[in-house]
C-alpha cells in the first residue's frame, strides 16, 4: 500500500520554520504553536516526511490562530523517509516505521497534554498520520478526527471509528482511492452514533493538502479549502 504516489512532491525539510517552538512532549520532540492557556489542543500527525515539513508547520500555526493549543509530535524520531536515500527504499522505511508504533508513542503525547490541563483534544493526520488518527478514534483516546489522503486505512478501519471523523480525500489517489472513500462513506452512514463528513477534491492527487507547491495556484486554492474543512470540524466538535 506504500507506493510511489505516497512519496511524490517531497518537501524541503526545515528545522526552523514556523511560529512556534519545540518542546518535548510525552518522550517525543513536538513542534508546538499556540498558547498552552487554551483547553482544547489538536494534534497534527505527519506523512512520511515527519514533522519539519514547511507546509505542516504553516498549517499548525494557522490552526493555532484558531484558538487550539496546536502540536506537531517527531513520530518518526528524526529519521524521515528519504526518496534519495536508495539503501532504504519506502518499503524497507515503513518496516521501522509502522504507524502501529506511531499509535502508541501518541498515547503519552495525550497524556502530557491533558497534564497541562487540556480538556478536549482533536488530530488530523496526513497519508501516514492518517492510520494512527484513526486507531486513536476507534479507541476514543481523541474527541474529534480529521484525515486527509489517508494510506493503511481499511474499511474494517472506519467501521471501528467512536469519534466524529472528516475524510478528505483526493480524486487522484492510489493510497485511498474515491471508490474506497465511498466505502468509509456508506460505512459511517451505516452507523448514525458518528458524525462523519466525506468529501472527495477533484484534480488534486495524494498528499495534495500538505505537499502542495506555493506557485501552483490551483494547488493552493484546494489544500486552504481542505484546511477550512478541517478548521471547521475542529470548530464544531471541539470548542
Amino acid at each position: 500500500m506504500s507506493g510511489p504516489q505516497c512519496c511524490e512532491n517531497p518537501p524541503t525539510l526545515s528545522s526552523s520554520t514556523g511560529a512556534g517552538h519545540i518542546e518535548e512532549l510525552g518522550g517525543l520532540k513536538c513542534y508546538v504553536s499556540g498558547t498552552a492557556d487554551s483547553k482544547l489542543a489538536v494534534i497534527l500527525i505527519s506523512d512520511v516526511y515527519g514533522y519539519e515539513a514547511p507546509n505542516l508547520r504553516k498549517l499548525a500555526d494557522k490552526v493555532a490562530t484558531a484558538g487550539f493549543y496546536t502540536v506537531v509530535p517527531d513520530f518518526l524520531n528524526g529519521d524521515p523517509f528519504e526518496p534519495e536515500n536508495v539503501e532504504k527504499p519506502i518499503q524497507i522505511w515503513i518496516k521501522e516505521h509502522g504507524p502501529d508504533q506511531g499509535f502508541e508513542d501518541a498515547k503519552p503525547v495525550i497524556e502530557a497534554l491533558k497534564s497541562k490541563g487540556i480538556e478536549k483534544i482533536g488530530a488530523a493526520g496526513f497519508c501516514w498520520g492518517a492510520k494512527v488518527v484513526v486507531e486513536l478514534a476507534k479507541y476514543a483516546y481523541i474527541q474529534a478526527a480529521v484525515i486527509l489522503h489517508p494510506s493503511f486505512v481499511s474499511l474494517e478501519d472506519i467501521q471501528g471509528v467512536k469519534v466524529p471523523i472528516s475524510i478528505l480525500g483526493a480524486e487522484i489517489d492510489k493510497m485511498s482511492p474515491p471508490e474506497l472513500v465511498k466505502e468509509f462513506e456508506a460505512a459511517l452512514n451505516a452507523k448514525p452514533e458518528v458524525d462523519a463528513f466525506v468529501k472527495i477534491f477533484p484534480g488534486v492527487s495524494h498528499g495534495w493538502s500538505v505537499r502542495y507547491k506555493d506557485d501552483d495556484e490551483a494547488a493552493v486554492k484546494s489544500a486552504e479549502e481542505a484546511q477550512k474543512d478541517l478548521l471547521d470540524w475542529f470548530a464544531k466538535y471541539l470548542k
